[in-house]
């Protein structure tokens, strides 16, 4: 599949003043993994999470359709995944006003490949949060996770969480919302995703991990909002907490391997071929 097949979406407002950025990658017929960011805009708009290098540009053509870059006081880093940063080193040279707010370790990784503007930033950890204007926005640890420099934000004016990996799942396209996922492929990509994220699940204890994801479950968020999953409302945010508790202990899914592979290589060939036989002009009668 080609970037030109990719379904693409406008911002998705998910909260007064709260947008969800929204981008795609290709995963499979029909299925693609959600690569989420948000702007919050407010009194001190923040953006949350910059997106990935292959939609650099578009993120960057998205955030600044809501925001101009001179309002931005702050840039909230989840961690230092390379999903999370692509449009970063734009934003912080776009937005000179920008605070942004990251971790001691977050730094010491990404200063291996850039430089970070060191009077700029602020170092927080799970359970400190700062003032944006008008509202207070807390970090946390999110239940499932990739990375040690991870932080969750929770947005006590609003009741949105930004979950990071926590919660990801397929979509079938331009869909944002649980509901709009047909239930097997939540079901299937949902315990795919969040196993490969954090295999760490099979060794755990599982009355201890439970206490982890309830200190996060009771925040009681209205909307979580993830990186790379759907918006999450209602019921179906208790169902997700609930999924992830179920992980404790549980065996690893296990990934698509080699067979999976060649049908992938295969299917691009029929699909290339097909495009090279439709672009050759036919022959003269």
């Amino acid at each position: 599949m080609t970037s030109s097949q990719i379904p693409m979406s406008d911002p998705v407002l998910i909260a007064p003043e709260t947008w969800l950025i929204p981008n795609l990658a290709a995963a499979g017929p029909s299925q693609f993994l959600p690569v989420n960011s948000l702007l919050i805009r407010g009194s001190e708009p923040i953006i949350v999470d910059t997106g990935a290098p292959i939609h650099r540009q578009r993120w960057l053509d998205l955030v600044f359709s809501l925001v101009d870059p001179e309002d931005v006081r702050w840039i909230f880093l989840s961690h230092d995944d390379s999903d999370h940063i692509g449009g970063l080193a734009d934003a912080l040279a776009m937005c000179p006003s920008a605070t942004m707010v990251t971790n001691f370790f977050a730094t010491e990784r990404l200063s291996l490949e850039r430089s970070l503007p060191i009077k700029r930033l602020r170092w927080l950890e799970p359970g400190d949060s700062f003032l944006a204007g008008d509202r207070q926005m807390r970090l946390v640890l999110p239940p499932i996770f990739d990375g040690p420099t991870t932080r969750g934000l929770f947005d006590e004016r609003t009741g949105v969480l930004w979950g990071v990996d926590s919660f990801a799942a397929m979509t079938t396209g331009s869909v944002h919302h649980r509901d709009d996922i047909p239930e097997d492929l939540y079901d299937e990509s949902f315990a795919l995703l969040n196993s490969l994220v954090s295999p760490w699940h099979q060794w755990l204890d599982p009355a201890r991990y439970q206490r982890h994801v309830d200190s996060v479950a009771d925040l009681h968020p209205d909307t979580v909002a993830t990186a790379h999953g759907p918006l999450l409302t209602g019921d179906a945010i208790g169902d997700a907490f609930n999924r992830v508790r179920s992980m404790a202990a549980a065996s690893c899914v296990t990934p698509p391997g080699q067979s999976a592979l060649d049908e992938l290589i295969a299917a691009m060939s029929v699909d290339q071929e097909a495009a090279r036989t439709q672009s050759t002009p036919r022959a003269s009668a």
